[in-house]
């Protein structure tokens, strides 16, 4: 039998299933148009490969630049906006290299009495790196008491898969996503690392007694869940915490954490290698903690955001997943916090968006992934 005779069979079932997933998302963005009348607004441009946004408590904006720049946009009297021309001093050196760079900033919930803001980057260089996590007091000037409160280890090489999406927990300590690096897989699973984990600290970087893994032999004490292949997005509901992360070509997983549950990555996944190879068997195994939903072929979910806003009525309970390869935004209504059916929203925009975030006057805010980024903002379409 000929070379030909046995590779245009899987051609043609390729072609088919990139046309009934083409199919499947125009379905899917005709439902989200529907389902709100919306206007998107730009807010701010120009902004290198914005990462993160966070609110501060008097109306501004914080946005991280990967490059490693905070920036701060002012409301105007007006209710307008304005992005301050010069970064924030006093932020602290970052590893700016591939998917290294300045992550996720968040906001203290005390902000009004700290002045507490958190920032996660690369740190390190191309052949020894970390996450590391600070908090800082935000002043006038810029950044003040920049202290270091998390550092995983050990010192990795390369540039990617670092995670960096923070969220707090009910209980006030701070839970952090961390890649597995994209060197040794099964690092995920071994307990005397933090590659492939989320870890849990409290708010000066201490380890919370009720660690799953404190006082085990080898096992780093930070350590909140394991089987994670590069998280992209985390946040808070109510008790719940829910976390995505990017499968390799197929495979991006929606997960519940839980203390001390493994989710799988290598020995379990959806997903392929690049190459088209099987990186396991398995899509479950008993003992690993199967996602909520999965997203095959890959979306590449970036920011994540619960809302439960007043603006738009028809999306509350539901998760916004920002998209990278779909260029889209994701809703999944979270009915009992179980996924429901999803629609694709503001494919419209033919961009990558890096982050999702609801706003504190009920409009959903966006961010580019560019070199000229904007900062955009969802509101009805009937909006003043």
């Amino acid at each position: 039998m000929s070379f030909a005779n046995v590779w245009f069979p899987f051609l043609r079932v390729a072609q088919l299933r990139r046309r009934v997933a083409a199919a499947v998302l125009g379905l899917l963005c005709a439902a989200g148009a529907a389902a709100a009348d919306y206007r998107i607004d730009t807010v701010a441009e120009g902004l290198e490969f914005p990462w993160a946004l966070a609110f501060l408590p008097d109306g501004r904006l914080l946005v991280t630049e990967r490059p490693g720049r905070l920036r701060v946009i002012e409301r105007e009297a007006d209710g307008g906006f304005a992005l301050r021309a010069a970064p924030v001093a006093g932020v602290p050196a970052v590893f700016a290299s591939g998917q290294a760079g300045l992550f996720d900033v968040l906001v203290d919930p005390a902000f009004a009495q700290t002045g507490r803001i958190y920032l996660s980057f690369a740190h390190g260089t191309a052949r020894a790196n970390h996450l590391r996590v600070v908090h800082a007091r935000l002043g006038a000037s810029g950044l003040e008491t920049v202290t270091p409160i998390l550092t995983t280890q050990p010192a990795k090489t390369h540039a990617q898969h670092f995670g960096g999406r923070m969220a707090w927990r009910a209980d006030g300590t701070l839970v952090v996503g961390m890649g597995d690096g994209n060197l040794e897989r099964t690092d995920a699973l071994r307990l005397h690392t933090h590659l492939g984990k989320h870890l849990r600290i409290d708010r000066d970087g201490g380890i919370p007694a009720d660690n799953p893994f404190v006082g085990r032999a080898g096992a780093r004490p930070e350590i909140f869940s394991i089987g994670h292949r590069n998280p992209q997005g985390l946040v808070r509901v109510g008790d719940a915490l829910y976390a995505h992360e990017h499968g390799a070509k197929g495979g991006d997983e929606l997960n519940r954490l839980a203390p001390g549950a493994n989710y799988g990555w290598p020995i379990t996944t959806d997903g392929v290698d690049y190459t088209g190879a099987r990186v396991t068997p398995y899509t479950r195994w008993p003992g690993v903690t199967a996602p909520l939903t999965h997203w095959t072929p890959s979306i590449a979910p970036a920011g994540m955001a619960f809302y439960d806003g007043a603006l738009f009525p028809a999306w509350r309970g539901s998760l916004f997943v920002a998209a990278l390869v779909e260029r889209s935004v994701r809703r999944v209504p979270m009915p009992g916090g179980a996924p429901g059916p999803q629609e694709v929203l503001f494919a419209e925009l033919g961009e990558r968006i890096r982050d999702v975030r609801s706003g504190p006057d009920g409009a959903l805010y966006l961010l580019t992934d560019s070199a000229q980024g904007r900062v955009l903002r969802v509101v009805p379409a009937a909006a003043d």
